[in-house]
């Protein structure tokens, strides 16, 4: 019989897949895409002059997020148990969490955001309660299998 599935977890397994080919549709796009998707005019200048730097950092993040995303396939019961599931998958879900939080203190902090801050932030913090709520609800199921005891070792006949 199949492993159930988390419906949750498959929407923020294609969630973060999403922003994963993003980020590589960032460094496709160039410096305009930097730019617009508020990378910065520091990287998108470097990208501009030819630098590697910018295009490196941004692959970095995409193959993060596709990671996060084979998590959350694994979490769903899509593919196979990933090593240390659950933990990754708190940790991926607070990671979330945090970053969209961050809305949270934008009112209390002397700094001009931006619309990108802004729409980032709220992003994030749907991701992460997204996950959150898969998480909860396959919690006992994703707990660390438990490992057999060792078969006694048989003992020779006539001792």
């Amino acid at each position: 019989m199949d492993a159930p599935r988390n419906r949750l977890l498959l929407i923020g397994a294609a969630l973060s897949a999403t922003a994963s080919l993003l980020h590589v549709g960032i460094i496709v796009g160039g410096p305009d895409w930097y730019r617009f998707f508020g990378a910065g005019e520091r990287f998108a200048q470097l990208d501009a002059a030819g630098s590697r730097v910018p295009d490196l950092v941004t692959l970095g993040i995409a193959s993060v997020l596709a990671l996060w995303s084979a998590y959350a396939l694994s979490g769903a019961g899509m593919i196979r148990r990933l090593p240390l599931l659950r933990t990754a998958l708190v940790a991926i879900t607070a990671i979330y969490l945090a970053r969209g939080l961050v809305l949270a203190v934008m009112p209390f902090v002397d700094h001009d955001f931006t619309a990108f801050d802004w729409w980032s932030s709220a992003i994030c913090l749907g991701y992460g309660l997204v996950h959150l709520i898969g998480l909860a609800q396959s919690w006992r199921r994703l707990a660390a299998p438990r490992t057999a005891p060792p078969a006694p070792v048989p003992m020779e006949a006539g001792r």
